[in-house]
C-alpha cells in the first residue's frame, strides 16, 4: 500500500494490571493476573463475583474535582491515557501540529456508570430529576472531546463504537488517516468502565460470563471475565519520528477489516479470516513472517474454536510455529477498550523480544490446537505480530505491526 510508513511513538495505558505503561507491561510479561472479586460495587446478586478491575484508583490525583465530576470514568481513563503517551512520545504540539493531529477513541459503552446512576435516581429513588451533567458524562464521544480539548488539537476527533472491535477500529482508521497524510498525528485507542449494577445484570443474562476467571483456549473455560481501563498510541510518519530522534516502539503497518455478515453474537471462521487476510494484504506482510499473534482470545466456548479455524485455514503450515496468546487471561475482556490493551501489549512484545503468555491453561482442547505460550512469557524476537478483535454483530479489526530497530 502506498504511502507513508506510520510510527507508534507514544503508549499510554491503565487497566488491572496497572496504572501506567511500565506497571502493566511488568504485568504481561510476569502473568500476573488482575483478575479479582469486584470490589466497586455489591454483586451479591449476581451469578459471578469476580473481574477486573482498575485497583487502587483515585480520581484526585488525576483531576482536579470541576473536572472530575464532568468525566465518566471511561473518559477518565481516556484522558489519563492519552496524556500518558503524548508525554511518553517527547512531541511538542506545536500550533501547526494541533491543526494536523487527529483524535480517535473506541468505546461500546460511553459513560454506562452514570447512565446507572441516573436510571437508579429515576426508577429506584423516584426523584424528579437527574444529575444536571448526565449527558456530557454518559456521551460516547466524552473521552475524544476531552483529549481535544486538553491537548489542543483542531483536527478531526471522532468516537467508533463496534462493540469489542472499537478500538481497533479507532487505531486503524487513525493509521490510515496518517498514512494517507490526512493527519500528521494520530492520538488513537479505546477505553471502558462496564462495572455498573445494570450492565452486569445484561452480561449476566447473557450466560458467557465465567464463574471464575478466563480460561482461554483451555479445554476446561467457560466463558469470558469483564474488565476495564483504556490505552491510547500515538501514531506518526515513520521519518517524521526519525527526524526528532523518538524512541520508535514499532510500525504499524496494516489495518484488515470486515463484516461476516452471518450472526449477531456467533463468530465466524470466514469473516475473521478475511480481516487477518486484509490486515496482512495491507501491510504487504507476508504470513510466514508473522511470529506472534494476540488473539481475541475470549474463554468462550465459541470464539476460541472459531478463532483456530480461521488462524490455521490462514497461515496453513505455518500455523503450527506461530506463538499466540490472549491477554485477556490476565487484563480481562474490556470490550471497546481491549483492542487498544492488546495493542499495547502487542508493540511491548515487538519491541521488548518478550512474548506475553496465555494463563490460567490447564489442559489442551483439540478444537484449538495452537500453540497459546500457556502460562509462561516466552523471550523471541520476531519480525511482524498480528492482534485480533472480534465483535458481536460480526464486526472485525485486525492490526499489523512490525517490528523496528532499537535506537
Amino acid at each position: 500500500m502506498t504511502g507513508r510508513r506510520v510510527a507508534v511513538s507514544g503508549l499510554g495505558v491503565i487497566c488491572a494490571l496497572g496504572h501506567d505503561l511500565t506497571e502493566v507491561w511488568n504485568g504481561l510479561r510476569g502473568g500476573r493476573l488482575g483478575i479479582a472479586p469486584i470490589r466497586s460495587l455489591d454483586v451479591s446478586k449476581l451469578r459471578f463475583q469476580n473481574g477486573a478491575e482498575v485497583r487502587e484508583y483515585d480520581p484526585g490525583s488525576h483531576f482536579g474535582p470541576d473536572l472530575a465530576s464532568l468525566l465518566d470514568r471511561f473518559a477518565q481513563f481516556a484522558l489519563i491515557t492519552a496524556r500518558e503517551a503524548v508525554k511518553d512520545s517527547g512531541i511538542t504540539l506545536s500550533p501547526g501540529l494541533r491543526e494536523r493531529t487527529a483524535v480517535l477513541c473506541g468505546s461500546c459503552l460511553g459513560g454506562q456508570i452514570s447512565q446507572d446512576a441516573g436510571f437508579v435516581d429515576i426508577y429506584l429513588q423516584n426523584r424528579d430529576r437527574v444529575h444536571p451533567l448526565t449527558i456530557p458524562r454518559t456521551m460516547a464521544n466524552a473521552g475524544a472531546s476531552h483529549i481535544s480539548m486538553e491537548l489542543g488539537t483542531t483536527g478531526p476527533a471522532l468516537t467508533i463504537s463496534t462493540a469489542c472491535s472499537s478500538s481497533n477500529h479507532a487505531i486503524g482508521l487513525a493509521f490510515r488517516m496518517v498514512r494517507s497524510g490526512e493527519a500528521d498525528l494520530a492520538i488513537a485507542g479505546g477505553s471502558e468502565a462496564p462495572f455498573g449494577f445494570g450492565l452486569l445484570k445484561a452480561w449476566e443474562a447473557m450466560r458467557v460470563i465465567a464463574p471464575d476467571t478466563c480460561r482461554p483456549f483451555s479445554v476446561d473455560r467457560r466463558g469470558m471475565i469483564l474488565g476495564e481501563g483504556g490505552a491510547m498510541l500515538v501514531l506518526e510518519p515513520l521519518e517524521a519520528a526519525k527526524a526528532r530522534g523518538a524512541r520508535i516502539y514499532a510500525e504499524i503497518a496494516g489495518c484488515g477489516m470486515s463484516s461476516d455478515a452471518h450472526h449477531i453474537t456467533h463468530p465466524s471462521a470466514e469473516g475473521a479470516n478475511r480481516a487477518m487476510r486484509a490486515a496482512l494484504a495491507d501491510a504487504e506482510i507476508h504470513p510466514e513472517q508473522v511470529g506472534y499473534l494476540n488473539a481475541h482470545g475470549t474463554g468462550t466456548p465459541g470464539n476460541d474454536p472459531t478463532e483456530t479455524q480461521a488462524i490455521r485455514e490462514l497461515f496453513g503450515a505455518h500455523a503450527e510455529r506461530l506463538a499466540i496468546s490472549s491477554t485477556k487471561s490476565m487484563h480481562g475482556h474490556a470490550l471497546g477498550a481491549a483492542g487498544a490493551l492488546e495493542a499495547v501489549a502487542t508493540v511491548m512484545a515487538l519491541r521488548c523480544g518478550i512474548l506475553p503468555p496465555t494463563m490460567n491453561f490447564t489442559k489442551p482442547d483439540p478444537l484449538c490446537d495452537l500453540d497459546v505460550i500457556p502460562n509462561l512469557a516466552r523471550p523471541a524476537r520476531v519480525e511482524c505480530a498480528l492482534s485480533n478483535s472480534f465483535a458481536f454483530g460480526g464486526l472485525n479489526a485486525v492490526l499489523a505491526f512490525r517490528a523496528v530497530a532499537r535506537g
